[in-house]
């Protein structure tokens, strides 16, 4: 039985997208079902499939796996090139995706993940802003180190470039100042076939969630 990997609206859903990228670039083969946010069955279809109520759930056979992270890991499971070959990289590379998958919640609330968005003004808190200084200096700091072996944080594509990926479309949807280093990171992924897949798909949406949408245009 193939794995099929459940997900929300590709047009907003940050966390949807982190395994998936994760998959895709890892060639590991998967059917993904679609369940569109704020429709009338979305939650039931959700509950059917996902014990935590929320999307993505991965199901492989009998086990189900309902937290982004931990489907990246299943991933990794299955092809270990997702994280970096070296044990100290491995861990940096963890912590790095720990600290996205826990933190920045001002760049969720004040730049919601939206790919047809694009060049929207938005106003950001003081606590948003030091929030993506500190990504500034995450992927400032692993481009420095590892720039020769790759474009990626960690020279070869990982579960933390994954981790990050919604947060490069923010940076494209909203007039937000960035560094060259945070740029030449985004365009990376402009530049990459899976991510231009995720991104035709997204751009393809018709739906319109109101309470998803953010910014001025």
């Amino acid at each position: 039985m193939s794995m099929t990997l459940y997900l929300g609206t590709k047009n907003y859903s940050s966390w949807s997208l982190r395994p998936w990228l994760a998959a895709r670039k890892a060639a590991i083969k998967f059917d993904e079902i679609i369940i569109d946010f704020d429709q009338p069955d979305t939650k039931s279809r959700i509950l059917e499939v996902s014990p935590s109520g929320k999307v993505p759930v991965l199901i492989h056979k009998e086990l189900k796996i309902w937290d982004s992270l931990a489907i990246c890991e299943y991933f990794a499971e299955i092809e270990p090139q997702l994280w970096p070959e070296q044990s100290d990289l491995r861990a940096i590379a963890r912590s790095v995706s720990a600290e996205m998958h826990r933190g920045f919640m001002a760049i969720r609330n004040e730049m919601g993940m939206n790919v047809k968005a694009k060049h929207r003004k938005v106003t950001l808190t003081n606590q948003a802003q030091e929030e993506l200084l500190r990504i500034d200096q995450i992927w400032t700091g692993l481009r420095q180190q590892y720039h020769a072996q790759g474009n990626w944080l960690f020279g070869k594509f990982s579960i933390a470039d994954a981790m990050f990926a919604p947060v490069v479309i923010r940076l494209k949807a909203y007039t937000v100042k960035t560094s060259p280093t945070m740029q030449a990171y985004v365009e990376t992924f402009y530049n990459d076939s899976a991510f231009l897949e995720w991104i035709n798909d997204a751009e393809q949406d018709t739906l319109i969630v109101p309470r998803l949408e953010c910014g001025q245009v």
